[in-house]
């Protein structure tokens, strides 16, 4: 598969995808520090916009040992095993290995963008974002160390091949937001160069555009000389990431994700200091700005959103959706507990050595992937809008569950619930069983 053959049909590629109304191209990533949050707590959100067919699961990982010098396959390329792997909660595409969103056992959230840059997309398959992000939450105890595992893996093995379930190859670059209890860090990358800031108070997001301006706290080192020799920077003054590597004329997709940069910014200074899980929830849920996706051949496909508190005794609680839109989902409780287990109803069927996306040529069928919720979420969603009061009950026992749960996570926060940690291992399953029998 080739993404890229050279820098000119790597621009009009880029703009011939970002122009496309199926391009799924945009995302949003929101983090809030305190004194910004409302509570003593790191505050991480993410909408995964993707194809609207597109099915995303919620897939728990649990810690794990390997072999010494043991492979794991990723999403197309192998790569070398750690010793150990910490246990993961993931919201991901349920093709391919990787994913668009999730938390590890120590606190760590990561969440991903596509960008394009002056930097060529590279030809042939190697690991995507999604494949960087996963790696990350197995093998990292910070948000710091999660940023050294994505840009070691980088260097080694490059980024690369088709983001899109799709015989036509779709291609992009990555930006990450990475948060922990104490701090996040905005990870922008362009090819194996990348550029990273430091974020310990206050509110930031990202979306489909290269962010990072001067204000620089760790970089690749040879990101100067690289621009210097392309003739992108002259050498003097200060240097400006974002300036020096975006492209000079942005495709009609980037110049939309700029409006929706701008919006997600305004929105979470509006809330600055009050920004709670719920506050964010209502900017993922935002369709003005365009946060909340549902326009032609793409939505957002699934949510999520994570209390971090910085007291380590206090659990870390993570809502996902694991359903599209989320102006009309659920986002249900996670905690990193005994008795954690994998939730069948958010797990899609796998199709072994016949999946599309490991038969050469890949994506040349397409199989059902949608998963029992899933199905009963779209069900949901065509008597919202066929038929106005069955539709509005249905709304109405989302909203419900949805309250009952962000009160069980105020009131164990404020040290007011003190379950076993048994029932708080099992919560997501419980809530999960509860909303696919609200849809029967």
């Amino acid at each position: 598969m080739r993404c890229a053959r050279d820098q000119a049909g790597v621009l009009e590629g880029k703009r011939m995808a970002s122009s496309s109304p199926d391009a799924p191209c945009s995302c949003d990533c929101f983090v809030s520090v305190p004194p910004a949050s409302a509570i003593p707590a790191v505050i991480f959100a993410k909408n995964s916009d993707r194809p609207r067919d597109e099915v995303q699961e919620v897939v728990f990982v649990p810690a794990g040992t390997h072999t010494p010098g043991s492979r794991l396959q990723c999403t197309y390329i192998e790569v070398e095993q750690v010793s150990k792997t910490h246990a993961v909660i993931l919201s991901r595409p349920s093709w391919l290995w990787g994913a668009e969103m999730g938390a590890n056992e120590h606190g760590v959230c990561i969440g991903n963008e596509a960008v394009w840059t002056k930097e060529p997309l590279r030809e042939g398959e190697a690991l995507l974002g999604m494949d960087l992000l996963r790696l990350a939450l197995e093998r990292s105890t910070s948000a710091q160390e999660a940023l050294h595992v994505i840009t070691g893996l980088l260097e080694r093995y490059g980024q690369g091949g088709s983001c899109l379930e799709d015989p036509a190859p779709f291609c992009y670059h990555n930006t990450f937001l990475l948060a922990d209890r104490t701090e996040a860090w905005v990870l922008e990358t362009a090819g194996r160069l990348w550029a990273a800031q430091r974020i310990q108070e206050g509110a930031r997001n990202i979306s489909n555009q290269l962010s990072i301006g001067t204000d620089i706290s760790a970089q690749h080192p040879e990101l100067h000389t690289h621009a210097q020799a392309q003739g992108w920077w002259d050498g003097q003054g200060t240097f400006d990431f974002a300036q020096v590597f975006s492209l000079t004329q942005q495709p009609v997709r980037m110049e939309a994700a700029k409006a929706r940069f701008l919006a997600g910014r305004e929105l979470l200074r509006q809330q600055q200091g009050g920004i709670t899980a719920e506050v964010m929830m209502g900017i993922l849920r935002d369709k003005e700005s365009g946060i909340c996706m549902d326009s032609g051949g793409f939505r957002t496909t699934a949510s999520m959103v994570s209390v971090l508190p910085q007291d380590p005794t206090q659990p870390c609680v993570h809502f996902l959706t694991a359903t599209p839109d989320p102006s009309r989902s659920v986002f249900k409780p996670f905690i990193f507990g005994v008795g954690v287990a994998q939730a069948p109803q958010v797990l899609s069927p796998t199709f072994g050595a016949q999946d599309p996306v490991r038969t050469l040529p890949r994506f040349q069928t397409q199989v059902d992937r949608r998963h029992t919720l899933y199905r009963g979420h779209q069900a949901a969603l065509g008597l919202m809008e066929s038929d106005q009061d069955r539709g509005q009950q249905l709304r109405q026992k989302q909203q419900d569950l949805e309250q009952e749960g962000l009160k069980a996570i105020r009131e164990l926060l404020a040290s007011e619930w003190a379950p076993p940690f048994q029932e708080l291992g099992s919560l997501f399953q419980a809530f999960v069983k509860r909303e696919s029998q609200a849809y029967v």
